[in-house]
């Protein structure tokens, strides 16, 4: 096991001493861009469609953030599963509020779910948070992750994570960090 794993057996203590107040909320004051591109590894994540066993299933995984001419995000995601390298992208559409983003949803069906993704705090060359609230039909389905340009974070980083999953609703229950133990992120195929 990794040594994100470990930090599940002292987030009750963690998450009952955090400030309920998200620092960078509600949003950043400005976004660049052109700091944020490139390659993020997702160190955690924590959203309501979480359960305890679904934990098993997070493999760590990269998102690179490519920015277009009209300013807006091309996301590229890729996860090993076993020997298999699962991939998928999409396209994020600023708004007018600075790090908020629409998920450009340009499927067969019109009345697609539609998903707003919003940088709520980043550095740029250390760590971000970003929260995506998915609508559809019947509920809101909240993701929070936390990024990293490397596996290490600054001081205070996961205090951060935390308190943006709790203001979210979110437990610990909801919370998950990938095993990195063997992985590369440099793999052939992926």
């Amino acid at each position: 096991m990794g040594p994100w794993w470990a930090l599940l057996l002292f987030l009750p203590q963690v998450l009952q001493g955090q400030n309920s107040t998200p620092p960078g909320s509600p949003g950043l004051k400005s976004f660049h861009s052109d700091q944020f591109q490139g390659e993020w590894f997702v160190l955690g994540l924590a959203g309501n469609a979480f359960k305890r066993e679904d934990r098993e299933l997070l493999n760590p995984f990269i998102t690179n953030f490519e920015q277009k001419s009209n300013n807006q995000l091309e996301v590229f995601n890729s996860m090993t599963r076993g020997k298999r390298c699962d991939t998928w992208s999409y396209v994020l559409i600023p708004t007018a509020q600075p790090g908020k983003f629409i998920v450009d949803n340009q499927g067969p069906v019109p009345e697609a779910d539609s998903e707003d993704v919003q940088v709520m705090d980043t550095d740029y060359t250390n760590f971000a948070l970003v929260l995506s609230l998915r609508h559809t039909s019947s509920r809101t389905i909240s993701r929070v992750s936390l990024l990293g340009r490397s596996w290490r974070l600054p001081f205070g980083t996961l205090d951060k994570f935390f308190c943006l999953a709790q203001n979210q609703g979110l437990t610990k229950n909801n919370l998950m960090f990938p095993d990195e133990t063997g992985w590369s992120p440099h793999l052939d195929g992926c």
